[in-house]
């Protein structure tokens, strides 16, 4: 039976159709057709007909996973995303373009992004004169991690080129994985540094850019636009263990990530978070353990990244302590876990 997922916005983890609204043009553009590689794992080409249909997390990264493996194509990610900005992004993409300044579009793109999509979380942080836009996943197993923040990536980068004007250029990017077998496609199109095997998916610029007053401006318009998308928060439901992950999803790599923290980001104290986590038959340990396997798993399979420096980027003491998790979460070690992974890849 072919899936037309219209996934209900309070029903877990689910990402809008707009920002890989181009995957059908895509595979056209590489010779194949669409609708055939759907139906060979189940989904409807119609799905595709709606920027605001929605698709769960999982079965995306699915659909994306079966498209590069019969294309063949190591950026496919990447040409999706090519294709995608504030338009991709409906009622929060209007918002960001109508900001007063760079700054508070891409506060607002923050704030928001989870009416776009919920399975990754995007994050501005400030270091000094840099600052930096992520993208991070943190839907459990996903599949095609590295396709999907490729195209994420791509999307930011065309936001900022939109909100700032053809002389912005980032300092540099990051991607959360191995450098591609051929890198030309990623040189073309962002012609800037690039930096593989990275902790994180990000555009770096240089912070100067945030005060950037906007053109197209419009207090009241804008204004307007937040009560709606306030208004849209209330149909995803109270889902406080996925406000969690999502913070837990960078704060894991930068140190933040204490219950006291965490909870004063959500605005309540961590007694409270403690007792409505267990509402939810989950703890804030368990969150933080799930939010650790799963940028572990990333890492492994994504990166060529020792196992020393993914225990250090994940707070652990020593490689041993992270091991020893590792094989607690998973029943075997990180080093096996990947080789297994490397089979499997080389089978299919």
């Amino acid at each position: 039976m072919k899936r037309r997922s219209t996934t209900p916005a309070g029903s877990g983890n689910a990402v809008r159709i707009g920002a890989t609204l181009a995957l059908p043009a895509v595979l056209r553009s590489l010779g194949f057709n669409p609708a055939e590689l759907f139906a060979e794992v189940g989904f409807d080409l119609a799905l595709f007909d709606d920027p605001d249909n929605r698709i769960a997390y999982a079965h995306r990264n699915h659909l994306f996973a079966h498209c590069v493996d019969r294309t063949g194509c190591d950026h496919l990610g990447l040409l999706v995303g090519q294709q995608a900005g504030l338009h991709s992004l409906g009622l929060v993409g209007l918002l960001v373009k109508y900001s007063p300044t760079v700054g508070a579009a891409l506060r607002s793109l923050v704030r928001f992004m989870h009416l776009h999509v919920r399975g990754a979380v995007t994050n501005l942080e400030l270091d000094g004169n840099a600052a930096m836009l992520s993208y991070e996943i943190y839907q459990p197993g996903a599949a095609a991690t590295n396709q999907i923040s490729d195209g994420a990536i791509a999307g930011l980068f065309n936001v900022m080129r939109t909100l700032c004007g053809h002389t912005w250029a980032p300092s540099e990017l990051r991607f959360a994985h191995r450098p591609p077998a051929d890198i030309a496609p990623f040189r073309e199109f962002f012609q800037a540094p690039l930096e593989f095997n990275s902790t994180r998916n990000a555009v770096v610029f240089s912070s100067n850019w945030l005060n950037l007053v906007l053109q197209e401006k419009d207090q009241p318009l804008h204004d307007l636009l937040v009560k709606q998308i306030e208004a849209l928060e209330v149909e995803f439901g109270d889902d406080l263990p996925g406000k969690v992950r999502s913070i837990l999803r960078s704060a894991l790599l930068t140190d933040y990530c204490s219950s006291d923290r965490i909870a004063a980001l959500l605005s309540m104290h961590s007694r409270t978070m403690h007792r409505r986590l267990t509402e939810f038959d989950t703890t804030f340990q368990q969150l933080v353990d799930e939010g650790r396997f799963e940028i572990a798993r990333q890492m492994l399979s994504n990166t060529s990244m020792v196992v020393g420096q993914i225990a250090d980027s994940l707070g652990y003491a020593d490689a041993s302590a992270f091991t020893r998790a590792f094989r607690r979460w998973s029943g075997t070690t990180p080093a096996k876990w990947r080789e297994n992974q490397t089979t499997e890849r080389n089978r299919l």
